[in-house]
């Protein structure tokens, strides 16, 4: 065989735009301002989707009108990836179970403030059924 077929029978790299560079904005491009069908969010779509907002290139509300997202859902990485940022550059880093103990802690403080809130709605409404006349009884 010559050198010519040889190069024929070798297989043509490709290369995926969208991975050519980790994390860039050509992880979630558009063609002709439709959004791409993207089926998987992955770690690295929602951290180029979050960098873009974060550099000020989108609004929060822009990037899930553009992919089909919720407002809520792009908020919730943002949040995420900034309290990740924010323990990597902590001069001691603590680790995922330090973390979950803390949000744990954070939630429980939460539910004890609704739970607070909840009780002073219950006597105020009480307190307007007795004025209307029904003496507070269901």
């Amino acid at each position: 065989m010559s050198g010519e077929s040889m190069d024929h029978a070798r297989p043509i790299a490709r290369v995926n735009p969208k991975r050519s560079v980790p994390g860039d904005m050509a992880a979630i491009s558009t063609t002709q301002g439709v959004p791409d069908a993207i089926q998987r969010w992955t770690a690295r779509r929602r951290m180029a989707l979050v960098l873009s907002i974060l550099k000020g290139e989108m609004t929060v509300d822009e990037g899930a009108k553009q992919h089909r997202l919720t407002t809520s859902e792009i908020q919730e990485w943002k949040d995420r990836m900034l309290a990740a940022a924010h323990n990597a550059l902590r001069s001691r880093p603590r680790d995922a179970d330090a973390i979950k103990d803390e949000q744990i802690r954070r939630l429980q403080q939460k539910v004890g403030e609704l739970v607070v809130d909840v009780d002073v709605l219950k006597e105020a409404l009480q307190s307007i059924r007795c004025q209307d006349g029904d003496g507070g009884e269901d």
